[in-house]
């Protein structure tokens, strides 16, 4: 035993000794990641004979019919939480009339899930325009070429009514429209769904990591700058939160920031204000960077996966919507 000194030569402290093995770093974790709170995005497109993968997304497809209800089944078994739904049509618009057509894509899919899942896990729908409309905006245009706020919000409550009526447990609006809640709340209760919740996709920012999203949603080439709508990167403190409160006074339920690693600091105050889930999209861009990384060994993949999703929980996200789902169910399971 060594004599005691007045002056000890090592530190007292050791925060070391609680990470030393496997055992003691599960047994102190201070974050979590389980996977039901894990949400699955997923396309499907109208008109093809088999599941089209997304250049830009390895591992991603455009789903179809038969091949959605497959990779749905997977999803469930793994434990996730929920898949939303996202559509391709066969014909677009400038309306994006197959946004609410009974017949149209997502509608079609989301009655395909619903009688083969059930409650197996949540079926969700993207409510929006740009996959539908011809233009690839979020809304309807004016003769100038800008977004009308109020007419896209009656195009939304529609979509909306559709989507429910097909059997989306979740509605979750993302145009970022002023008054979008608002509006697909009083139509979800106007036609019997007042227990139809709502994921409102409240702080979204016009970001540089949607690209890999719009080929495989296939919004048209000149979809153009969503600036005027979205959230802009460097826009006033506190313009989130104005937002968030904003959807929760109009009916929202849960609210979401997207993307997610470049706004940690969102979600974190976003976390701090409310009361309801929180939910983080890793976006497309996030997806693609760290598969084209590992894809050249200059990262370790599977790692960093965690890392990232670890990084979002920790930040404050309830739901991670991650197009590594179904993989990090299995994980974890």
């Amino acid at each position: 035993m060594r004599p005691v000194t007045e002056t000890a030569p090592f530190p007292a402290a050791r925060p070391r000794r609680l990470r030393r093995t496997a055992g003691l770093r599960r047994l102190v974790a201070g974050t979590r990641l389980h996977p039901a709170e894990l949400i699955l995005p997923m396309f499907v497109k109208e008109g093809i004979a088999g599941p089209q993968p997304v250049g830009s997304m390895p591992g991603v497809v455009q789903h179809t019919r038969e091949s959605l209800r497959k990779a749905a089944h997977e999803a469930a078994e793994a434990g996730v939480g929920g898949i939303i739904l996202f559509g391709v049509p066969e014909q677009k618009d400038a309306r994006g009339s197959a946004a609410d057509d009974p017949e149209g894509i997502v509608q079609v899919a989301l009655r395909d899930l619903v009688s083969d899942i059930g409650d197996s896990l949540v079926v969700m729908t993207d409510t929006c325009l740009d996959e539908y409309t011809d233009h690839g905006h979020c809304g309807l245009l004016t003769e100038s070429g800008e977004v009308d706020n109020d007419a896209t919000l009656e195009r939304y409550a529609s979509a909306a009514v559709a989507q429910a009526e097909a059997g989306s447990q979740v509605i979750a609006p993302s145009g970022m429209m002023d008054g979008q809640v608002g509006a697909i709340r009083e139509a979800l209760d106007a036609n019997g769904f007042a227990e139809i919740p709502i994921l409102a996709y409240s702080a979204k920012y016009a970001s540089a990591f949607y690209g890999p999203f719009r080929d495989a949603a296939e919004c048209a080439p000149q979809f153009g700058d969503r600036s005027a709508y979205q959230q802009d990167p460097a826009g006033p403190v506190g313009e989130a939160l104005r937002e968030v409160r904003l959807d929760l006074a109009e009916g929202a339920d849960a609210v979401m920031v997207k993307p997610a690693l470049a706004y940690l600091d969102i979600l974190r105050q976003v976390r701090d204000l409310v009361e309801v889930p929180v939910a983080a999209y890793q976006v497309s861009g996030e997806y693609a960077m760290i598969e084209a990384a590992a894809a050249n060994g200059w990262i370790d993949r599977d790692r960093a996966i965690m890392e990232s999703l670890i990084a979002i929980r920790r930040a404050g996200a309830d739901l991670i919507l991650t197009y590594w789902a179904t993989e990090v169910a299995r994980r974890l399971s």
